[in-house]
């Protein structure tokens, strides 16, 4: 029916391999048109290139657009000078590389700025392309590995809290039915899915004892109906749609297409080869696991077989 845990990560390591990497934006903030454009002109072929003629124009368009990688910005414009413009962008966007263009001797400004974290360089007018060119490469790899560090950080914290929540259940387990809520609100935010359910099976049939979560506030219950819960059931293995609408075999479960789940994931909590309940995440995209987090999810659900088994 599904992939098993070898093949989602023979699966997922090649479309990691095939997957060609978006491009970064950038935003170029100038007041002079041609500066603008020369900018955009040198940038386009390799990044998203955002342009704003002025330090208001700018923080208007970061508003719709979110976090961009790199900003380089003119010192000298009306209204707003560059650094100013770049010390209102760091509170909401700490992880952009910002720039400073300038064709003036403003040490004081711009010693100040560097100073305080807000610029990571200067180029000086006129400036070379060349030289502005590998600039920014740096700045955009400086970029990647600031928000590759941060994912890692949000994702060593949430594994330690689902651990942290497990073991608290496990050793503070008097009653099963109490446990299956919070495990279950554990799972989703860890795994950033869209719902959870945790359901408790007997004799290898699903009974009406669950808990579930969702961030949405509701969670429509479909496992009964589903071939992956069956098939996790029946082989006692962990059961990976990582695309529902490529997955032939699930082509006939409308109840996917009514609740919009795109991705899901099965897993039966297991205690000496009896099956207790099984754990549901489900995404409304398309998703991807890596291997630790699949290693993680088997050894969670270890920890939850236990909290189930002593709350009998």
């Amino acid at each position: 029916m599904a992939d098993t845990i070898s093949d989602i990560q023979r699966n997922h390591r090649t479309m990691a391999t095939l997957e060609r990497p978006k491009k970064l934006k950038i935003l170029v903030v100038d007041d002079e048109p041609d500066n603008l454009d020369l900018l955009y002109r040198t940038f386009r072929r390799d990044f998203q290139v955002l342009k704003a003629e002025s330090g208001i124009n700018a923080l208007e368009i970061l508003a719709v657009e979110g976090e961009v990688a790199v900003i380089i910005s003119d010192q000298r414009m009306p209204e707003m000078k560059g650094t100013e413009f770049l010390s209102k962008t760091v509170p909401q966007f700490p992880d952009t590389v910002r720039i400073i263009l300038t064709g003036f001797t403003d040490i004081e400004d711009l010693v100040e700025a560097i100073n305080a974290g807000q610029v990571y360089k200067y180029i000086t007018k006129p400036w070379d392309p060349g030289e502005l060119k590998a600039v920014v490469q740096r700045a955009a790899e400086t970029y990647d590995l600031l928000k590759q560090r941060t994912e890692e950080l949000r994702r060593a914290n949430a594994q330690m809290s689902l651990l942290t929540v497990l073991v608290q259940v496990t050793q503070a387990a008097e009653n099963l039915e109490a446990i299956l809520t919070p495990v279950a609100t554990a799972f989703c935010d860890s795994f950033a899915s869209d719902s959870c359910i945790l359901q408790l099976v007997n004799n290898k049939t699903l009974t009406p004892t669950q808990g579930f979560y969702s961030p949405e506030g509701t969670v429509k219950n479909w496992l009964d109906q589903d071939p992956l819960t069956s098939e996790a059931i029946a082989s006692g293995q962990m059961q990976v749609a990582l695309n529902v609408a490529k997955e032939a075999k699930l082509a006939g479960a409308t109840h996917y297409q009514e609740t919009g789940v795109q991705a899901h994931l099965v897993i039966p909590i297991a205690y000496r080869s009896e099956i207790l309940g099984v754990l549901s995440l489900q995404w409304h995209q398309p998703s991807s696991l890596r291997e630790d987090e699949l290693n993680l999810i088997r050894l969670s659900a270890e920890l939850v077989a236990i909290a189930m088994k002593s709350a009998e």
